[in-house]
């Protein structure tokens, strides 16, 4: 149902199934500006997308997708649930809704959003997620904001997680956490991957790096993580922006500059604890 990618400009993330490492984040967009910035952001080259229930513009982005002309079977769309349905069969309604929403028949990714474990329903989730793997109405599964606790429950009940998607960036670089999953052939996924308003953007680590190969500090952040081995999902609405974030596979950093990105994690947690946060 993909067209086939560049190994380089893709990972694997299940057999037959190469995600685009880098894709567009769509939070917090909404309406017209969603729709437009998923258009714009298409016609630049862009084949990965990532929306979620709880972003509120599922509906927004198939608009921008069927703007856009892109044949469905070359776009890698990826969207999340909320804990409203952790259940199996709760997972087969969130499935239909969302592809109500975004008016398509399947999608290629389809996430636990957070695993909420006082509601202790997440592990039957990710067997939902399987059996829709299962039937072909999803190409792949995976979770957003599991802790290597919640991974472990998951895997004890005989599933393989192939993503999570967590916050990443240079001062948040969960050094446990993807240690985790490169134990375990997790791939990781970065939301927010070019920080909020992030200081080290205009750290000599990152702007050193820039000046000597022409590319902008967000270039160098967003190679920092295609070459650690991620995905990684900036959301952006201009279309310089956007057209910059794609342009990262025409260079690569040395590996003191990666030792030198990699210096700038502050040991800070994620924004979120996904123990106690959840929608």
């Amino acid at each position: 149902m993909t067209e086939t990618r560049d190994d380089t400009t893709t990972a694997e993330l299940a057999p037959g199934v190469r995600i685009p490492l880098i894709g567009l984040g769509t939070w917090p967009l909404t309406g017209e500006d969603a729709a437009a910035a998923v258009a714009q952001a298409i016609g630049s080259g862009y084949r990965h997308i990532d929306t979620a229930e709880n972003y509120a513009n599922e509906a927004a982005v198939g608009e921008g997708i069927r703007r856009s002309g892109i044949e469905r079977s070359r776009l890698f769309l990826t969207t999340k649930f909320n804990t409203e349905w952790h259940s199996r069969d709760g997972v087969r309604e969130a499935f239909g809704h969302a592809v109500k929403r975004l008016r398509t028949d399947y999608l290629d990714l389809f996430l636990v959003h957070w695993p909420n474990p006082a509601q202790g329903r997440f592990v039957e989730a990710c067997e939902g997620l399987q059996r829709l793997v299962e039937e072909g109405s999803i190409r792949a599964w995976g979770v957003s904001n599991f802790k290597p606790a919640h991974l472990r429950l998951v895997q004890a009940a005989g599933l393989k997680v192939p993503v999570n998607q967590v916050q990443v960036d240079p001062e948040h670089g969960q050094p446990g956490q993807l240690a985790y999953h490169r134990d375990h052939s997790i791939l990781t996924a970065a939301y927010s991957p070019l920080g909020r308003n992030g200081t080290f953007l205009s750290h000599p680590a990152v702007t050193g790096p820039a000046r000597d190969l022409g590319k902008t500090p967000a270039q160098i952040v967003l190679r920092w993580h295609v070459q650690h081995d991620r995905v990684a999902v900036p959301k952006s609405a201009s279309l310089d922006r956007q057209r910059e974030n794609l342009d990262v596979f025409t260079f690569a950093l040395g590996q003191d500059q990666l030792d030198a990105i990699d210096a700038l994690d502050t040991g800070a947690p994620p924004r979120l604890d996904s123990d106690t946060f959840f929608h």
